[in-house]
Order: C-alpha cells, then sequence, then structure tokens
C-alpha cells in the first residue's frame, strides 16, 4: 500500500513540532498567509516540488480548525506562591573542561561570599564548563584560569531567581510556563539552571524588567480556579 503525502498532511507535521505555532492558531493570533509564507520553502522541500501558496494557506486553516477542538493548551499549575528575586550585575564565562580547569574550580567557592547572598553557579558538560557569578569576581575568578581555555565570556547580565513552592515544582510544565513566558515577550534566555525548587534564568539586563513582569503575569493567570 503506498502512502500518499499530501500538503495537508506536511502542514500539520511542521505546525506540530512547534507548540507555540499551535498555541498561536488557537488564539488567532498568527495570519494564515504569512505563516504559509513562513513554511513554504520547508513544505517544498518535504513534498520535493513547488506548492501552490493557497494550497498551503487552506491547509492551515483546516488545521487551525480541527486543532481547536482538540487543543489541550497550558498545564494549570499553581504558581502563585512563587518568590521572584532578580540579580543584576552577572557575567557568564565558558571553558574548557580538562583535568586542568576541573582541578582549579574549587577555588571559585573561596573567593565568592554566599554570606552576602551572592551568586555562583557552575554547570559542566561534556567538554565545557559554564560559570556564572557577580561581576565584582569577574577579574579574580578570570585569573584563575589560563587565556587558551577561555572560550567565551558574557557580561551586563542578569538573574532572575523564580522560587517555586515544592508540591509545584514536580509537577510537569513548569519550566515550559516560564520559559514560554519569557519568549513570548521577546526576552533573550542565556543559560538556564535548575534546583528542585528553583528556576533560573540568566538574562541581558536590559530585559530585566520586562522578565519580571512578564513572569508576574503569568503567576497571576497560571493558578487554579476556586471550586
Amino acid at each position: 500500500m503506498v502512502f500518499m503525502v499530501t500538503v495537508a498532511h506536511v502542514v500539520a507535521g511542521i505546525i506540530q513540532k512547534r507548540p507555540f505555532l499551535e498555541e498561536a492558531l488557537v488564539n488567532d493570533i498568527i495570519n494564515y498567509a504569512y505563516l504559509a509564507d513562513m513554511i513554504k520553502p520547508e513544505v517544498e522541500k518535504l513534498m520535493r516540488k513547488e506548492v501552490n501558496r493557497y494550497a498551503i494557506i487552506m491547509a492551515i486553516r483546516r488545521f487551525s480548525e480541527s486543532l481547536k477542538d482538540s487543543f489541550i493548551g497550558n498545564p494549570v499549575l499553581d504558581i502563585s506562591g512563587a518568590d521572584i528575586t532578580i540579580t543584576s550585575g552577572i557575567f557568564e564565562v565558558t571553558v574548557v573542561k580538562s583535568a586542568g580547569t576541573l582541578k582549579e574550580l574549587s577555588k571559585l567557592y573561596d573567593i565568592v561570599n554566599f554570606g552576602s547572598g551572592d551568586f555562583l553557579t557552575i554547570t559542566q558538560g561534556l567538554f565545557e564548563i559554564t560559570i556564572i557569578s557577580n561581576m565584582k569576581y569577574i577579574d579574580e575568578m578570570l585569573g584563575i584560569f589560563e587565556k587558551k581555555d577561555i572560550k567565551k565570556q558574557s557580561t551586563d547580565l542578569s538573574s532572575v531567581i523564580v522560587r517555586i513552592p515544592e508540591k509545584t515544582a514536580e509537577s510537569m510544565g513548569v519550566l515550559y510556563l516560564l520559559t514560554k513566558a519569557l519568549s513570548w515577550d521577546n526576552v533573550n534566555i542565556f543559560e538556564v539552571v535548575s534546583t528542585l525548587t528553583e528556576e533560573i534564568f540568566i538574562i541581558s539586563e536590559n530585559d530585566t524588567t520586562t522578565a519580571f513582569d512578564a513572569i508576574k503575569s503569568l503567576m497571576g493567570k497560571n493558578k487554579p480556579a476556586k471550586k
């Protein structure tokens, strides 16, 4: 039996891979013609032929109508009790992961004054280590590593720490809700660091106010209705 790939099938597959597009269609906040033009090259690549623009628009329209009947939407999680802490003056540096750099990591903890609320996170990947801390420590921390081991450094950052009640933090969808709220308001996320009850977003200092407002708005909207 030969399965015929249709424009409708291809369009649905493209949209389903992008949850933001699904939600935009459900809420009628994206123009069908604009979306058709945006995905037309991908549709034609998958179908291996030229596809009429109006055929794509019709496929989007039909998919949108069916989506509205089945779309689950956001998970309803009560994050109204979350706390937001913002710290400006943050830097991020990525170094090569090696025996030498690993040996130096313990020195970072001696530099930072945790008692005054200062900030330090260290994330290890397979080949790199990312260090995030307060700007006042940047020279001392960079001085620990050899210049050849420093791959990239970024300054003028802020940390947005969202502390969530433990019963909510263990629920699925918390990180998705927070990152989506920031992305909708065009907040560029440099890094995400998670613990059990804390989601830490490293962003540009210029986006601090926008990020705070986006999360506060989410906290107000996304809570279960009273029974």
